[in-house]
């Protein structure tokens, strides 16, 4: 009994010397409490308690500098007499790009510190209340909504160092540590015409692997938040090319800019006094570019636009062929509900294994130093080369020229009605997933470049998941029907139609051949095609005299049939291996890479070239562009190639760019890159004096471009 009530009381006492729990409030954006570093304050000292938010997917609260667009948090203290409660420690904020906007601010979870006087005559043992409204502006990418919260806490005072709070204080210490505070930097900063160049010296500045260099004010208005900000190294020091805001632009620079420095090694507040830029901070070098801050609220809003761009991808013209092919296996399991269940699910595997092994080919290729982007695969001749053969051999296989994995009963049976379609079952279905994705790879369906340009920038687990959720939005709306009962019932039943629709879907499968020569063409020159031409020749002959050798042996022909069998089989063996050795060769064929096809006068893009045009007074207008993008080409010839465009490019006397990266460019893949984009197709407008472009929606109309275009001039 003594040693239960020994417990108790030690208990007791270990409760005692705990801070008593805050109350948590909700909304249904946020979820907020107030919360100590430590288990109790000492008389006379400094405690911290800190504002903790648990923020909703897709919601985000701001830093003292919103950016573009909301609030910062707003606290108004209730205290004790004698307490007084000082500024927030603000943690380094996420940059959250929206379109042409960039804020700064929160998501998931954050701590705000708040240091708190505690007075000297606080007596050891009492429980001081403190109480703050908290003014929480919460914004989604749709809308914004003040939450005022009360939020209270119970301090307790007792003497001597108090150990952490076991729940927070050891992350609310890491924040105080890491917080941006003024460091031994010197800041200047100059006016140069609408650009702000700041120049800043200190030893903790100076070294070569420096990277993610980025200049957040605390005052809006005195940048423009989402313009680029390229920096150089210096022996002493950095200076960053900043693109001045409205405050600048309309009332002038005439008081120091204060704010934070962040880089890879940390961050500091600085004040940059008006004037000349300090030696020493250039002629070193450009500043390495580091990887944007990605946090879960940027990682489930790319995940969400990568499944609606990839459900958008099925209207995207370079995947037709394919919904031809799905059509088809549609129409042939409709009214087999098992059968077609399968088939969708096979698809759907085909799909995401395929954006699987693209999107690790493509992480690991840029994690190798390599300039690539959506669609890299197609840049290579040999690849255009084979996908052409590919296209041109399933189009044969709908138009009954030969069956893959025909069972000669099943032939027999049906004869030359039979059922001559894909590759049988559920492999069939998985191969038409996989070449889904590889013939989509042209096509970057709108909030796709949002999606992929954050998921080349994630760390590797979650740009996967980013890809696999495009690949999800692709196979959606096939695996949907597949999965509907209801759905299924509504189509015709088997019959002689099947065949005749057959041959009709062979033909997009022809024109995406076609299509694909002449990708192949622009990029390998004559010669390459020539080999190209005869490759296809014999696949096509060697596929043919297979077909034959499939029904003779289907329809029981034996003796002098069965040698003429033979032969043909092998001749079809030579045609593969002629077709084989043509799409070995033609890489190496000399190139002949494609323009663009707009009837505009053009140049071809460089940033030299956009510098001189910039420098002479002259709007300049990019197009980012290659022969196997089937948007680009759209655009080019409804909208680029319209006199109203035409027109607008002689009135403001733009000059017109054309940045082909129909074969591998570095260059041009670094500047997509640095727009947040991992493909094409890419508009920029620049007006002169800015150095941040206009960038153009990926669906262009002649108004939009002229309007643009008028704009900037």
């Amino acid at each position: 009994m003594r040693s239960l009530s020994a417990v108790l009381i030690g208990l007791f006492l270990w409760l005692a010397a705990l801070p008593a729990d805050a109350q948590v409030q909700r909304t249904e954006r946020i979820a907020a409490e107030l919360v100590p570093m430590s288990q109790w304050a000492a008389p006379g000292s400094t405690a911290v308690v800190a504002v903790r938010q648990d923020i909703e997917p897709g919601w985000h609260t701001y830093w003292r500098n919103p950016g573009d667009s909301g609030g910062p948090t707003e606290l108004d203290w209730t205290l004790p007499g004698g307490v007084e409660a000082g500024e927030i420690v603000w943690p380094l904020p996420e940059r959250q790009r929206l379109q042409s906007l960039m804020n700064y601010g929160y998501s998931d979870q954050v701590y705000l510190p708040v240091p708190i006087e505690i007075p000297a005559d606080a007596a050891p043992g009492s429980v001081l209340s403190l109480s703050v409204d908290a003014l929480f502006m919460v914004c989604s990418d749709q809308m914004c909504v003040p939450d005022q919260l009360t939020l209270t806490l119970d301090l307790r005072v007792n003497d001597g160092e108090a150990p952490l709070n076991r729940a927070h204080g050891a992350v609310i210490a890491r924040i105080l540590e890491t917080a941006p505070r003024p460091g031994d930097l010197t800041a200047r900063v100059t006016r140069q015409g609408e650009e702000l160049l700041l120049s800043v010296t200190g030893e903790a500045l100076t070294d070569e692997g420096l990277s993610d260099v980025y200049f957040f004010p605390f005052e809006g208005g005195v940048i423009d938040h989402p313009a680029d900000q390229p920096g150089e190294r210096g022996t002493n020091g950095l200076s960053l090319s900043l693109t001045a805001g409205r405050a600048i632009l309309t009332g002038g620079l005439n008081s120091p800019i204060a704010g934070v420095l962040s880089t890879s090694r940390g961050a500091w507040e600085i004040i940059a006094e008006v004037g000349e830029p300090l030696a020493g901070t250039t002629g070193e070098g450009a500043l390495a570019e580091g990887a944007a801050p990605t946090g879960v609220g940027v990682f489930l809003q790319a995940a969400l636009f990568a499944l609606i761009g990839g459900v958008i991808l099925n209207l995207m013209p370079c995947v037709f062929p394919i919904l031809a092919m799905k059509a088809a296996a549609l129409s042939a399991s409709a009214h087999e509900p098992g059968e077609a269940r399968r088939d969708g699910l096979a698809f759907l595997a085909g799909v995401l294994t395929t954006f699987l092994i693209l999107a690790v080919a493509l992480i690991t290729l840029r994690a190798a130093g390599e300039a690539v982007g959506w669609g890299f695969q197609l840049q290579s001749p040999g690849v255009i080369a084979g996908l052409a053969l590919l296209m041109l051999a399933v189009g044969l296989n709908l138009s009954g020229v030969f069956n893959v994995g025909m069972a000669a009963q099943g032939f027999a049976e049906g004869g030359a009605g039979g059922r001559l379609s894909r590759l049988p079952g559920g492999a069939g279905a998985f191969f038409t997933g996989v070449l889904a994705v590889v013939v989509a790879a042209p096509c970057t369906a709108p909030f796709m470049a949002f999606a992929l340009g954050a998921a080349l920038i994630m760390p590797a687990p979650m740009a996967v998941a980013v890809f696999l959720m495009l690949g999800l939005g692709l196979a959606l709306p096939y695996v949907a029907v597949s999965l509907s009962p209801g759905l299924l019932k509504r189509f015709p039943r088997p019959g002689p139609w099947m065949d005749r629709l057959k041959g009709v879907l062979a033909f997009p499968m022809y024109g995406a051949a076609l299509w694909l020569v002449w990708v192949f063409a622009r990029q390998a020159g004559a010669e390459s095609l020539a080999l190209l031409m005869t490759g296809a020749l014999m696949l096509a002959l060697g596929l043919f005299l297979w077909g034959w050798r499939q029904a003779a042996r289907a329809e029981g022909r034996g003796g002098a049939a069965s040698t003429v069998a033979a032969v043909l089989s092998m001749v079809a063996a030579v045609g593969l291996t002629g077709a084989g050795a043509s799409l070995a060769r033609a890489p190496d064929a000399p190139g002949a890479m494609g323009g663009g096809d707009s009837a505009l006068s053009s140049t071809p893009w460089s940033p030299e070239a956009v510098q001189a045009a910039r420098a002479e007074g002259r709007v300049v207008f990019v197009n980012f562009t290659a022969d196997w993008c089937v948007t680009c080409k759209i655009n080019e010839r409804a909208a680029l190639a319209s006199d109203r465009v035409r027109s607008a490019v002689e009135t403001t006397g733009a000059v017109y760019m054309i940045a082909d990266w129909t074969l591998r460019d570095d260059a041009i893949a670094r500047e997509l890159e640095r727009h947040g984009r991992s493909g094409v197709p890419l508009y920029l407008v620049y007006r002169p004096g800015s150095d941040a472009p206009r960038i153009l929606p990926q669906l262009l109309t002649p108004g939009l471009v002229a309007e643009a275009l008028n704009d900037a001039a």
